[in-house]
């Protein structure tokens, strides 16, 4: 099994950021700015990638890989059953684990706030006057 370390911004993580700017009640789900994108291929999981799908808001995971342009088959929700589903798992995976943000900006829903990506790293660290 070959592992490989990644310096990008996966939606897996994506899909867990959210804006602590003053003021803002709902910096969820972050919206993506891209300026460059990987598809890279990693080795498949299926155990990792069932245990994720419940921690998962699947809705902003699903309207990422909208405006990525990278839905391919993934569903708009979960099917039933997807632990045993290695379709859907492999479609989960792709999405989740193998597109890479290599560049470009999460850009908060309320506040218009834009956070850097570069060489894949978000950076999420708030002015003094945003905290």
């Amino acid at each position: 099994m070959r592992f490989s370390v990644s310096r990008t911004m996966k939606l897996l993580t994506h899909n867990m950021l959210t804006s602590h700017v003053k003021g803002v009640k709902n910096g969820y789900p972050l919206k993506i700015e891209v300026e460059n994108l990987n598809v890279t291929e990693v080795d498949f999981n299926p155990d990792f990638i069932a245990r994720m799908i419940p921690r998962l808001e699947w809705k902003a995971l699903y309207e990422s890989a909208q405006t990525l342009n990278v839905v391919g088959k993934l569903p708009s929700e979960p099917v039933a059953d997807y632990e045993s589903n290695e379709e859907f798992l492999k479609e989960a995976h792709r999405v989740m684990l193998e597109v890479e943000v290599t560049d470009g900006f999460l850009v908060c829903p309320e506040s218009g706030r834009k956070f850097p990506i570069k060489n894949g790293i978000p950076n999420m660290l708030l002015n003094e006057d945003e905290v």
